[in-house]
């Protein structure tokens, strides 16, 4: 059991330490207090200054989750030091445990890197069209570690945004129009001039097609059995593939009308002991030998 005596001694110890500290624990609420008000007043802050300016959403949000995280740990770094704990010991933690959380998360690190380069240079966004590591989709969600493709039969690919960053991506609707290549072939017996003019017709009394720039149609070169013609018009990104489809059906359709046949490569066989084959202007008279 503890004497009077000792018991007055504990109290006046404790006194003495309630008066020593007291101080500084008020004081260390009231900091922890002002701290709080004062994150939430700068998130609200960012958060408006980000809507006025149209920030892209996923940056936005990425922006506040980091000065919030500096916020908090400036906070607890105050705290401490109200409470006399020396700053060097508060580095010292955060280093260390920098470095161990490095060390077990390389992959999201550069993952999380990625990300940051991806929202602040914006080779996409949201919503856009795009090509990459062999995959078409559309952007769904860029998150910081993640970027999540849309696929036209309703797939979800997720692409870590290191690989991303590091990767050719092929961004098909950053672009206000783009381009229809239709290629063609025909024999040499049909007259060009009056592919073209079909084809171009055609083409301009699709609505969703530009006038400018104008459709067009050139020979693009001779091959063993025909000749490659190419075909384009210019649309909007979104209207590609629906105006693509139809245009060739349309095009097949006014090339039956003006009754031009597509050719088809075909081979000749001849059989030994048959008469002397006589062939068209293409071919030299052809005697098989038995």
């Amino acid at each position: 059991m503890f004497t009077e005596e000792t018991l007055i001694k504990i109290k006046d110890k404790f006194l003495d330490f309630l008066f020593e500290i007291g101080p500084d624990i008020l004081m260390a609420i009231f900091v922890f207090i002002l701290g709080l008000i004062s994150i939430r007043l700068i998130s609200r802050l960012l958060g408006k200054s980000f809507r006025k300016y149209n920030i892209e959403p996923s940056l936005a949000t990425f922006i506040q989750s980091l000065v919030r995280f500096m916020l908090f740990a400036i906070l607890i770094v105050s705290i401490g030091t109200t409470l006399g704990i020396k700053t060097s010991s508060f580095v010292a933690v955060i280093a260390a445990a920098g470095l161990a959380i490095g060390l077990a998360l390389q992959g999201s690190l550069a993952n999380f890197a990625g990300g940051v380069l991806i929202l602040i240079f914006k080779p996409f966004k949201v919503d856009d069209l795009i090509y990459v590591n062999d995959q078409l989709g559309i952007v769904s969600n860029i998150d910081i570690l993640y970027t999540r493709l849309t696929t036209f039969d309703n797939r979800i690919i997720t692409i870590p945004n290191g690989t991303m960053a590091n990767s050719d991506v092929d961004n098909r609707t950053m672009q206000d129009k783009r381009r229809i290549d239709i290629t063609l072939k025909f024999s040499y017996e049909t007259d060009i001039k009056q592919i073209r003019k079909i084809v171009v017709d055609t083409m301009r009394k699709h609505p969703r097609v530009l006038d400018e720039p104008e459709p067009d149609v050139w020979l693009d070169g001779f091959r063993e059995y025909d000749m490659k013609v190419v075909a384009r018009c210019w649309v909007a990104p979104e209207e590609w593939w629906p105006v693509y489809w139809e245009q060739l059906e349309a095009i097949k359709e006014a090339l039956d009308e003006a009754g031009i046949i597509i050719p088809i490569p075909r081979n000749e066989v001849f059989f030994a002991n048959q008469p002397v084959y006589k062939s068209n202007s293409m071919h030299k008279n052809y005697s098989p030998k038995g």
